[in-house]
């Protein structure tokens, strides 16, 4: 059986730890947690994919406004576990923030993703339907 949830608990949030390792993988558990508890105030929000009770995919969203997408979910974080990729579980709960976008009248979803990872590139553009539209740039202080 396959369901979304929306994570709220730390209980939940140190059960999807492992998953989120994968794709974050210079957070420790305690940097992770601490991040959470500063993130979720603002609007971050992680919904978690499980099949037979066991979490298989990541996300972690924020609703935003600005003036380049107007109202829309910011993905910051979208993982499948790495013994769980190839079987529709990303496209599945993609899919499910696609729809919560639409129920929160939102007009897109938007997301960025590290230049490295050429399969989540062919993912979001040919399967999700996902154009790029930009580069994103980082200058560390």
């Amino acid at each position: 059986m396959m369901i979304v949830k929306q994570l709220t608990s730390e209980q939940q949030w140190l059960e999807a730890y492992p998953v989120m390792h994968e794709l974050r993988t210079h957070l420790s558990e305690e940097d992770y947690l601490q991040l959470l508890n500063a993130m979720v105030p603002k609007g971050y929000r992680m919904f978690a994919l499980y099949v037979n009770e066991t979490i298989v995919a990541l996300a972690g969203i924020a609703q935003l406004v600005n003036f380049y997408n107007l109202k829309h979910i910011y993905v910051y974080d979208l993982v499948t576990k790495e013994t769980e990729r190839s079987k529709g579980y990303g496209e599945e709960l993609l899919s499910f923030i696609h729809q919560l976008a639409n129920d929160e009248g939102c007009h897109s979803v938007a997301l960025s993703s590290g230049l490295q990872r050429k399969n989540a590139h062919r993912f979001y553009e040919e399967k999700m339907e996902y154009k790029k539209t930009s580069y994103a740039f980082v200058r560390q202080i």
